[in-house]
């Protein structure tokens, strides 16, 4: 797989910009790129940066944009049609992209936050497109981390609650374990390096595990102990599982909504 010749990235804000560093990163030129972003983001060393969009038309144009401003930029992409558009709007559906940005093939992705440092996943999904748009699309994303393929359009709502909103979802809990230490009575800044450095420790313990996650933690509870008696409180009534469902469940719906507003 070749990355493309020549890429339009719509949208450099946290996302684009994370994107765009790791395509860098993994060989694809400066030269090649122009960042199409009114608010002059920072962006590496070699990348065009453009207000509005000029030119002949590139190769792959990738949308990273704000989902609720699909509606602004897309009059400025109509006339462009590239031969791949690779999507990372939350909640917008192949055919409402279809409907406002011709392109031989539409990718829709959903990366995460951690593909800025390699170790994000990114969830893909093509109802229709070329075996060579699905390549570049996947070439584009596999040096940022995991690559997904999503055959049911509408499980891109329950992946983006999972995989796209995790990193949020486990920031959140990183804190409060290190607040939780705190109470008590732990330095704050002391907790919080412990909190991080125990969540780093464990995700890295579990990825290259053979059993489960289910499976380590009950190894690290032996009977009595006070392992146990804290994982006692969080599967106390599924408390834990039940707070997780209501999270996911709350992102997915959000996205659901994206894609009504996005139907028109």
């Amino acid at each position: 797989m070749t990355l493309p010749k020549s890429l339009w990235l719509v949208g450099a804000g946290n996302m684009g910009g994370a994107m765009l560093r790791g395509w860098i990163a993994a060989g694809l030129s400066p030269d090649a790129v122009t960042v199409v972003d009114p608010g002059s983001p920072a962006v590496p060393p070699g990348v065009r940066v453009l207000a509005a969009p000029e030119g002949p038309a590139p190769e792959v144009i990738v949308l990273a944009v704000k989902p609720q401003l699909l509606d602004a930029v897309a009059p400025s992409l109509e006339q462009v049609h590239p031969a791949l558009l690779l999507s990372i709007l939350a909640g917008v559906e192949e055919a409402a992209l279809a409907q406002r940005i011709p392109a031989d093939s539409i990718v829709r992705a959903m990366p995460n936050l951690p593909v800025a440092i390699g170790k994000g996943v990114t969830a893909l999904h093509a109802a229709a497109s070329t075996e060579e748009a699905r390549a570049t699309a996947e070439a584009l994303v596999a040096p940022l981390g995991q690559v997904e393929w999503i055959g049911d359009e509408a499980m891109f709502d329950a992946v983006t609650a999972l995989s796209g909103c995790g990193p949020g979802f486990v920031f959140r809990f990183v804190d409060a374990l290190a607040a939780a230490g705190t109470a008590l009575g732990l330095p704050a800044d002391q907790a919080a390096r412990l909190a991080l450095a125990t969540v780093e420790g464990s995700a890295a313990m579990a990825a290259g595990a053979g059993e489960s996650p289910a499976v380590l933690a009950d190894r690290v509870a032996s009977p009595g102990g006070s392992t146990r008696e804290g994982l006692n409180v969080l599967d106390r009534d599924g408390a834990l599982q039940s707070l997780l469902k209501a999270t996911l469940a709350a992102s997915r719906e959000r996205n659901a909504e994206l894609a009504a507003a996005a139907r028109g």
